[in-house]
């Protein structure tokens, strides 16, 4: 990912300690994709939750790295770059640590559409590893194509396009920060003007609530504002349906944990994405936290526009 992003992204909650996998083995993930999709931030983030890290060891190296003994989680980058990188000793790696049964490897795999890679090149200015003498272009053919059987392996993947280093951050952060013992949730607020956010398990529409945008003093607010969702909450069609939606996300929660998955992706969309949705996404991790659960959550709009993602109690504004 290129520079630094801006805005206030996600706010945690709750947040726990990666350590060894439920059966005590010792947890490793390696993090790989095509150059350019974000694998610097991804490590880096992995790191902030007690992986320990180590990016572009050569692959010979890695089995015997494996072989001592870690009292942290494990995290190793994997690219082209590696002096040794091939596809076939990759997948070979992934399969001996299986068959080692000393750690299972989790493959996170950073993808990102072409022409986004190709703009990321040009910003920086920098050669595709796999076409020197080349257009970037030619490279990230090249290698996408290299990866393809590595990708076809991943436990998880990210689709890096349209997030900034701060929501991959936060996104791989609430993967892989709960150990694999909990399941983490992500709430999150958007417009639908801009169409659905990429990743969600379940997308909440509330535009039949009543619109705070009407209101000439609450239109520069946004649903941070107490006044704005107090505005909210004083729509009849509200109580019942904030209270059927938490029934069933806590419902569903444990269903999905069962099946394994370590991570759900919600969203809460209104007209602009800065009342409604926003009231919406605030409310809603207040209330699977103080449930005990692992919550993450951000603004889209808010986070586009500039916007303060921080609590303006008393409706004082952003």
């Amino acid at each position: 990912m290129n520079g630094e992003h801006d805005g206030n992204g996600p706010q945690r909650f709750a947040s726990g300690r990666p350590s060894h996998t439920p059966d005590g083995t010792q947890r490793l993930v390696l993090v790989t994709g095509p150059s350019g999709a974000g694998r610097t931030t991804a490590i880096r983030a992995l790191e902030d939750v007690g992986f320990e890290v180590i990016d572009n060891l050569p692959l010979s190296l890695i089995p015997r790295l494996l072989a001592d003994t870690h009292d942290m989680p494990l995290a190793l980058g994997i690219d082209v770059r590696n002096r040794d990188f091939s596809t076939h000793a990759v997948l070979d790696l992934i399969d001996g640590v299986e068959e080692s049964r000393m750690d299972r490897a989790e493959v996170l795999y950073l993808d990102c559409r072409p022409d986004v890679l190709a703009n990321r090149y040009s910003e920086t200015r920098r050669r595709h590893p796999l076409a020197p003498n080349e257009t970037p272009e030619a490279g990230i053919v090249r290698e996408i194509d290299l990866l393809a059987p590595i990708k076809a392996r991943a436990d998880a993947l990210l689709d890096t396009s349209e997030l900034s280093p701060h929501d991959l951050k936060a996104e791989v952060q609430a993967l892989f920060a709960g150990g694999g013992a909990d399941l983490s949730v992500s709430l999150q607020s958007f417009s639908y003007k801009r169409g659905l956010p990429r990743g969600l398990d379940l997308a909440f529409d509330v535009r039949f609530l009543r619109n705070p945008h009407w209101d000439d003093r609450l239109r520069g607010l946004t649903g941070l504002s107490d006044d704005v969702q107090d505005y909210v909450r004083a729509d009849d069609r509200y109580p019942a349906f904030f209270e059927k939606t938490l029934d069933l996300i806590t419902f569903l929660l444990p269903a999905y944990a069962d099946e394994g998955k370590s991570h759900l992706s919600i969203g809460f969309g209104c007209t602009g994405g800065r009342h409604r949705s926003v009231t919406l996404a605030e409310t809603m991790a207040k209330a699977l936290a103080d449930k005990g659960m692992q919550v993450s959550i951000r603004h889209r709009e808010l986070e586009r526009q500039g916007a303060s993602t921080k609590s303006t109690p008393g409706g004082s504004g952003v």
